[in-house]
């Protein structure tokens, strides 16, 4: 069921200028009871000023007479608050975010050419034109720029990113890049494993399974399970 835009500042209007019952008033604003109850005797946590919902077309005159003369009868809202939309450019960015913006960038750049300046004006929430001068380092700070993750700077998410970067990959025909940085220390791993399993030092393993399979499911367990 609609909701007015500010149930509780509706709701205090209600109780100081109609004779609805708590509860049709709750059910009308989408509030518990005891809500209202307290709206009422002044005893909620914030002082809040009414709203009219007649005046914000919310519900019509006839509607709350209605509920005066009826106390099981449950009023009707005339419209829905208007949704809000986000409209298509780029995302908003708190102000304290926004210096670091520049950072979020210049990362992008360094460790993903691939990705388009468009894409990374949606991604971070700039101009082209910023983008252009990062890249070509006529920036008027470019002195002071350091490429900084933009995920750590929180001004986008990792899923976002790793979206974005993949479908810049796709299009420039790149292959997904594989993480192998730890593959030498996974393969160190296994023969410490393997030798202190022939010297009896490790902890034993289930028998059922062959030994090498025992030994790379300890390295999976540290290291992750690799594809």
């Amino acid at each position: 069921m609609a909701q007015p835009l500010m149930p509780h500042a509706t709701a205090s209007w209600l109780v100081d200028n109609t004779s609805l019952s708590f509860q049709q008033i709750a059910d009308f604003c989408g509030l518990h009871i005891l809500e209202i109850q307290a709206i009422a005797d002044d005893t909620a946590a914030t002082k809040l000023t009414g709203r009219d919902p007649v005046r914000a077309h919310e519900v019509t005159q006839d509607e709350i007479d209605k509920g005066q003369k009826d106390p099981n009868y449950r009023l009707v809202m005339s419209k829905g608050p208007e949704q809000v939309r986000r409209t298509k450019g780029p995302r908003y960015t708190p102000v304290s975010k926004r210096q670091d913006k520049p950072d979020g960038i210049a990362w992008i750049i360094r460790n993903h050419p691939e990705v388009s300046d468009g894409q990374i004006s949606q991604l971070i929430g700039t101009t082209r034109t910023t983008i252009a001068a990062i890249r070509d380092r006529t920036h008027w700070n470019i002195a002071n720029i350091t490429p900084k993750d933009p995920v750590t700077l929180g001004l986008t998410s990792q899923r976002e990113l790793d979206a974005v970067v993949a479908k810049a990959a796709k299009a420039a025909g790149i292959e997904a890049q594989v993480d192998t940085r730890l593959e030498g220390d996974r393969e160190a791993l296994i023969e410490q494993l393997r030798h202190e399993r022939e010297h009896g030092t490790a902890q034993p393993a289930p028998a059922s399974a062959p030994a090498d399979a025992r030994l790379l499911s300890d390295v999976d367990a540290l290291f992750g399970k690799r594809n």
